[in-house]
Order: C-alpha cells, then sequence, then structure tokens
C-alpha cells in the first residue's frame, strides 16, 4: 500500500521540476493527482502518462494561477473527476532577476502575483470543502531565499517570505480544524526554473553547501510526500528545507 492510497492532491505548476516530480511521486504512493500547468502541455501530459503507467489516476489542468476565476473552475474540475481535495501542493512560481533600482512595477507585481496571490487563491478554493470534512494538506514549495535574502532578487525573496508567513499564520488559523499546513525551502534545485546549469555554476553554489552539490527535483519529493501522508500528523506551519546544507536551522 501506498502512503497517499485513495487521496486526491492538485499539485499547481506540476508540468516540470520540483512540482512533475512531486506529482509522479505523489502517484506512486497512491493518490489521484491534478497536474496543473500554464505554459507546457505537452510535458503536463508526459507527467500525467508516468502516473497512469505508476497505476493511479491523474489529469492535467491548463489554468493560470493568478486567476481567481481559472483556479476556481481548475479545482471544481478536480472534484467533479477524481473527488474532493485531499491534498494541494502550491507550486507554482516564477523567477527572475532585476535591481531594485531598476525594477518596473510590472516585474515587481508579476512576481508577487505568480509566487504569493497564487498560493492566496489556490488554498482560498480548496479550504471550505477541507473545512468542511475537517481534514486536509496544504504544501507551499517556498524557497531559502525566502529566509536569507540574495541580491537582485528583493521580488522574489519578499514573495518567498511571504508564502512563510502566509503557512505560519494560516496553521494556526485552520490547524485546530484539523488542517495541516506546511512549507517546503528548497536550496538550489537542477531545474528550468534557474535556467540552464553550467559546470560554473555549480562549482560556485556547491561549494557553500555541505554536501557540495545542487539538488535535484526528485530529492524535494519525498518531503511534500511525508507532508502529505499521516506521517506528519504532528507537524504544523512548519518549513522544511532540503538544501544540501546551505541554511542550517
Amino acid at each position: 500500500m501506498g502512503k497517499l492510497d485513495g487521496r486526491v492532491a492538485l499539485v499547481t505548476g506540476a508540468s516540470r521540476g520540483i512540482g512533475a516530480a512531486i506529482a509522479l511521486a505523489f502517484g506512486r504512493e497512491g493518490a489521484m493527482v491534478g497536474v496543473n500547468y500554464r505554459q507546457s502541455e505537452a510535458r503536463a501530459a508526459e507527467v500525467v502518462a508516468a502516473i497512469h503507467e505508476a497505476g493511479s489516476k491523474a489529469m492535467a489542468l491548463h489554468a493560470d494561477v493568478t486567476d481567481a476565476d481559472a483556479v476556481r473552475r481548475m479545482v471544481d474540475r478536480v472534484a467533479a473527476a477524481l473527488g474532493a481535495i485531499d491534498v494541494l501542493v502550491n507550486n507554482a512560481g516564477i523567477l527572475n532577476a532585476a535591481p531594485l533600482d531598476q525594477m518596473s512595477e510590472a516585474v515587481w507585481d508579476e512576481m508577487i502575483a505568480s509566487n504569493l496571490r497564487s498560493v492566496f487563491l489556490c488554498t482560498r478554493a480548496v479550504l471550505p470543502e477541507m473545512l468542511a470534512r475537517g481534514r486536509g494538506k496544504i504544501i507551499n514549495v517556498t524557497s531559502q531565499l525566502g529566509q536569507k535574502g540574495m541580491p537582485n532578487h528583493v521580488h522574489y525573496a519578499a514573495a518567498k517570505a511571504g508564502v512563510i508567513g502566509f503557512t505560519r499564520a494560516l496553521a494556526r488559523e485552520v490547524g485546530p480544524r484539523g488542517i495541516h499546513v506546511n512549507a517546503i525551502a528548497p536550496g538550489p534545485i537542477e531545474t528550468d526554473l534557474i535556467g540552464p546549469v553550467t559546470d560554473e555554476f555549480r562549482r560556485e553554489k556547491s561549494a557553500i553547501f555541505a554536501l557540495r552539490r545542487l539538488g535535484l527535483p526528485e530529492e524535494v519529493a519525498p518531503t511534500a510526500v511525508f507532508l502529505a501522508s499521516d506521517d506528519s500528523s504532528y507537524y504544523a506551519g512548519q518549513t522544511l528545507c532540503p538544501n544540501g546544507g546551505d541554511i542550517m536551522v
């Protein structure tokens, strides 16, 4: 038996990288998975096919998670096809660099919308049903940059720090009603989000990590499985950090 047998999960930004790895890991543990994507239909289809091969149900869901109406329609589609959502993983987001003194309001607003507003909208959409049933798991993928900051990434760090605050506050708000809210703050992971990874980049970044290497999406996914499963029954408001020993808390 899998750790997530019979549960319904929705993973945003799940066509590639960390989101795809989480969606597939959930499927392998028996969950039925909604695979959200915004641009890459082909990649989302590949993730769905891999989950099917693992023996679980899955569906691809095109939706802009910064759009409230699109989010509501997506959640309704999952409920109609797979059942009420037991686990939400807020993973969708963007990353780009810009010095603050040269940053436009449009760039700032897009970053906050993609990385923080989306968490609010998706969580708000699934929460009423979770509260009605008295159970649910909400997992927010943030970043170690939300903990330590980084030059030229003020907008990204602010959004991801906001996700950590959102996680802690909501855990206190809905924990008494059976909803577990936690976060994952990965360190640098080899994904499309950080662009092509050169050997020079690997050497430069890895030199400061205890494990002396970048991480892989598949090394983040087990943390999500843990938080989605009954194994995390006494976790609330926590930020777990698969980061290779960069930040140690």
